[in-house]
Order: C-alpha cells, then sequence, then structure tokens
C-alpha cells in the first residue's frame, strides 16, 4: 500500500513540474480601431510583412514568445528571429522592440496607438484591447 502511494505522489509531483501551456492572446491599444484579426494578419506584423503596426515582443527566453510564433506564424522563436535579421540587413525593416513581459507588452501597447503585442491572456486588462486569441 505504501509502495502505491509513493507512485501517486511521483506522479502528481510530475504532473505539477509540467508548465501548463498559456493561453496567448493579441493586443493593441484600447483605442486602436482594430476589434479583431485573423492569424494571418497578426503573423504580417510579426513576421515584418506589413508595417502599418509596430510589433512588441517578448523577451527572446521566454517560453510566451516561444509559444506565440509556433501558434500564429507557424515558426519557432529562431525562424522567426533569422527572418528578421534578414530584413534588417536588407534595409527593409528594424527589429520588433523587445520587451521583458506581459506587464510590458500592455504598457507599450496602452502607449502607442500603432502598436500590437501578445501577452497571458490572464494579464489582460482595461489598458489594452483583445484582437486575436491564438489557437
Amino acid at each position: 500500500m505504501n509502495k502505491m502511494i509513493a507512485k501517486l505522489f511521483a506522479v502528481a509531483a510530475l504532473g505539477a513540474a509540467v508548465p501548463a501551456m498559456a493561453e496567448v492572446v493579441v493586443v493593441v491599444n484600447k483605442g486602436a480601431a482594430e476589434s479583431s484579426m485573423t492569424k494571418e494578419q497578426v503573423a504580417q506584423f510579426f513576421l515584418g510583412k506589413s508595417s502599418s503596426m509596430t510589433p512588441i515582443d517578448q523577451a527572446d527566453s521566454s517560453p510566451i514568445r516561444t509559444e506565440f510564433y509556433k501558434k500564429v506564424a507557424d515558426k519557432d522563436a529562431s525562424q522567426a528571429k533569422a527572418l528578421w535579421s534578414k530584413l534588417v540587413f536588407t534595409g527593409k525593416a528594424t527589429m520588433p522592440k523587445e520587451v521583458a513581459d506581459s506587464a510590458a507588452v500592455k504598457a507599450a501597447v496602452a502607449a502607442n496607438p500603432k502598436a500590437i503585442g501578445y501577452i497571458d491572456k490572464s494579464a489582460v486588462d482595461g489598458s489594452v484591447k483583445v484582437v486575436y486569441t491564438a489557437q
């Protein structure tokens, strides 16, 4: 019986160690005209294919950045960074502004009517407007 209880605790501990995937949402300034966007529209801004909005990226090492690029652009974060490097090198674009976390993204987006960023859904408040939920 003690062995069975020990196994149950081991399984429970292992499950607790696996991080839950965040629900990623794309946000814009609350005064922006956009009320919703498609996955393709969002990807255009974060892959340098459109400059009508200013993308705000989370830290290079952040799990939410990895998840965002996988779900929205069908790329891993390193592929997206390589794409941006090429655009910067050829003079076609400048790298997105990189900030530390969801709170910093909200602050940057709230301060710039043309900014677009992504945050964990749990961080959404009245300072920004959600225009897309990554699936």
